[in-house]
């Protein structure tokens, strides 16, 4: 059959796991045991790659790779040992929340001192701490929306229509040169950095592909269904004033009109997503279907705990003055200032 065309190329593994799913992708070795999925740190470098290169078949897929790997039995029982392990961790070390209430009150408040990575950024970001951002981030805002949308056949009603309408701005209104995906690589046309999908995951760190495992995860599964509306719930509830310092970091650093328009178009366009969300897709859903209220409540913890984890990883590498990627960005300017 023929292979997708455009798709990325396989990355670099990280350890005997990925090895082992990159090997069987491109028909040269055998997938991991079971036992070896077993000792593996869940959210270390080598599980999370391997994880990721099991979703990717979902989406664009790799090149040289069939796409009848997508369905293979085999690897789909790896993946689900995969799964198993970060779910499982998840549910351990995420849950905070007992009801929704309690989950989205924290997501409401902006604290007065805030020290994330946009106050970070806004206050004292250099272009290469936002190059190195936005490389990370484009394994997800390069297919923005996409592992939400996986949720729509799962509800009816006004969550459906509420995720719907969402999704919808998010892909542009009906217009290529508005859709999120693309606003972003122009956003990476600013920073000088490759908009190939997929370009910079050997550059990622293992924080960073669990934000987008995370999606995945949720999105694949029907059963995670109030797990990912708490996840689109906490993106886009956050997103407006996070958006915002990220933009002012982009004119403080003259990164380029793009680059501050990408993030603009969120403020405005999120604090309105986020009452959609709120009252519709969150809302529509508990009507439905109430016994999903403590799912909804563990996407909105996971969300918070990988996000947190992420940035921790960046702000403790950024404030030792040394890079947050596994891998330089390119040749010429592997860290510019």
């Amino acid at each position: 059959m023929e292979h997708d065309r455009g798709a990325p190329g396989l990355p670099a593994p990280r350890g005997p796991l990925s090895e082992g799913v990159k090997g069987y992708l491109r028909g040269t070795g055998r997938l991991p045991r079971l036992e070896d999925v077993a000792r593996a740190a869940v959210y270390g470098e080598d599980l999370q790659l391997a994880l990721y290169l099991c979703y990717e078949l979902h989406y664009r897929g790799f090149a040289g790779v069939s796409p009848d790997r997508e369905w293979d039995p085999e690897l789909l029982r790896t993946r689900a040992a995969l799964e198993h392990r970060f779910l499982s961790a998840l549910r351990a070390d995420a849950r905070v929340h007992d009801s929704v209430d309690g989950a989205l009150a924290g997501l409401l408040v902006e604290p007065v001192d805030g020290t994330g990575v946009s106050h970070f950024l806004r206050d004292e970001g250099e272009l290469w701490h936002l190059r190195e951002y936005a490389a990370q981030r484009s394994l997800y805002h390069l297919k923005e929306a996409d592992p939400h949308a996986w949720v729509l056949p799962r509800l009816w009603g006004r969550a459906k229509a509420g995720m719907a309408a969402v999704e919808f701005d998010e892909w542009g209104g009906g217009r290529a040169d508005r859709v999120h995906a693309r606003l972003f690589a122009d956003l990476m046309t600013d920073l000088g950095l490759d908009t190939t999908y997929g370009r910079y995951v050997d550059a990622a760190c293992a924080e960073a592909l669990v934000t987008v495992n995370l999606m995945s995860l949720f999105g694949l599964h029907r059963s995670l269904r109030g797990a990912l509306v708490g996840h689109f719930a906490t993106v886009e509830i956050t997103s407006s004033p996070g958006s915002r310092r990220l933009a002012e970091a982009m004119r403080r650093t003259g990164a380029g009109p793009a680059a501050e328009h990408f993030y603009d178009e969120h403020v405005e366009a999120d604090a309105v997503h986020e009452q959609v969300v709120r009252h519709d897709v969150i809302g529509g859903l508990l009507e439905e279907e109430p016994q999903l209220a403590a799912d909804v409540a563990f996407g909105i913890d996971a969300t918070g705990f990988v996000e947190d984890r992420f940035g921790a990883r960046l702000l403790a590498d950024w404030r030792a003055s040394r890079s947050s990627l596994c891998a330089p960005l390119d040749r010429e300017t592997a860290h510019i200032s």
